[in-house]
């Protein structure tokens, strides 16, 4: 049930950002400078940008504290997906996949009791 919702915010998380981003790619080539003018346009907009620039700093070490514990396996795939899609994909993808691990753990210690 867990694993299928952070599924479900793994595509909202793709399909919601990128709905727009494709929309200003299109229209304006990929423009690093207006992108960045078009983000802090504003205070509201700063706010969001500084809000989610923040988020990103906090999963990436959350990635990296969280992933080595649990000796998750390919963790710049959620580096990656940081720094390319954003932290609406990239922090559920990795609760999708640390709670795959946890379930892992959980099904090894089960097999160990009950031998």
């Amino acid at each position: 049930m867990l694993q299928g919702t952070y599924l479900l915010f793994c595509i909202l998380g793709l399909a919601l950002p990128y709905s727009h981003f494709i929309v200003f790619l299109l229209k304006h080539g990929f423009n690093i400078q207006l992108l960045l003018e078009q983000l802090f346009t504003n205070h509201i907009s700063a706010a969001f940008g500084m809000d989610v620039i923040v988020s990103a700093v906090v999963l990436l070490v959350f990635i990296f504290w969280e992933g080595t514990r649990l000796k998750m396996r390919f963790l710049w795939v959620y580096v990656l997906s940081t720094l390319t899609i954003g932290v609406s994909f990239a922090l559920p993808l990795f609760l999708l996949m640390q709670q795959h691990q946890l379930e892992k753990r959980k099904d090894f210690s089960n097999s160990i009791i009950q031998s």
